[in-house]
């Protein structure tokens, strides 16, 4: 049985191919990385998987079931979060709210709902920032807010839109060893990220997207070396 499995999906806007007959696995517990230029189809990509968009063509399934075309908070439900490039946390609520209300997908009770956004909240680092109003928070700690958030769903697969954009190198640290700390979990992870260094010492198998084809798959070893993605993306291998 495969775990989440994308089929030749295309999405199409008008004429224009945001994605086209893009096909690969997430094998379960692995962490994935997705790369590519700007506007290659990443992000299309992320909205076909959880719903904001249906598939012009192509399928997606997850344990072997259709979940493309369903409506993103049933998606959610079966068990695939995310988290957004563009953080928009609930400005007016505090750190803890803002997760309690991710909580109350699966929460059967007020108490039960805050028991799990507080447990989300101290595996992120943010319990200390609980009482805080979100839109007070610095971009590093949104961005954790953002995970926490998506945490509290209690996923099987977490979806990270550019986690890294925009931290500083301790916040970026802190960030990957959040990263790890949830697959050791045993949540899959699909993560979209510009940050070569972190991308490469992260992910088992990496995925490349270029003007919204799949044109590499592989592993980190291999994407490195391979020409198309020097030519397309990468510039020069980079570094260890």
């Amino acid at each position: 049985m495969s775990f989440l499995e994308v089929r030749k999906v295309s999405r199409f806007f008008g004429g224009l191919a945001a994605i086209r007959d893009v096909s690969f696995e997430l094998r379960q517990g692995e962490i994935l990385g997705l790369i590519g230029p700007n506007g290659a189809g990443k992000t299309t990509l992320f909205n076909v998987v959880n719903g904001f968009y249906h598939p012009s063509r192509g399928e997606v399934l997850f344990k072997d079931k259709k979940i493309s075309g369903s409506k993103p908070h049933l998606i959610c439900r079966q068990g695939i979060a995310r988290t957004f490039q563009v953080v928009k946390p609930l400005r007016r609520m505090s750190v803890l709210d803002n997760v309690v209300a991710s909580a109350f997908l699966r929460a059967k009770s007020k108490q039960q709902a805050v028991e799990m956004a507080i447990e989300s909240l101290q595996f992120t680092g943010l319990y200390d920032d609980r009482d805080v109003i979100s839109r007070g928070l610095p971009l590093g700690k949104r961005k954790r807010l953002e995970i926490a958030r998506a945490l509290a769903t209690q996923p099987e697969v977490l979806l990270l839109d550019e986690s890294f954009a925009g931290l500083n190198p301790a916040e970026l640290d802190e960030s990957v060893s959040i990263i790890r700390r949830i697959r050791d979990k045993g949540i899959t992870i699909m993560i979209i990220e510009h940050h070569m260094r972190v991308i490469m010492a992260i992910s088992d198998r990496i995925v490349v997207l270029n003007y919204g084809e799949k044109i590499a798959e592989g592993t980190p070893g291999e994407i490195r070396g391979n020409p198309l993605v020097v030519e397309a993306y990468l510039g020069e291998a980079p570094s260890a």
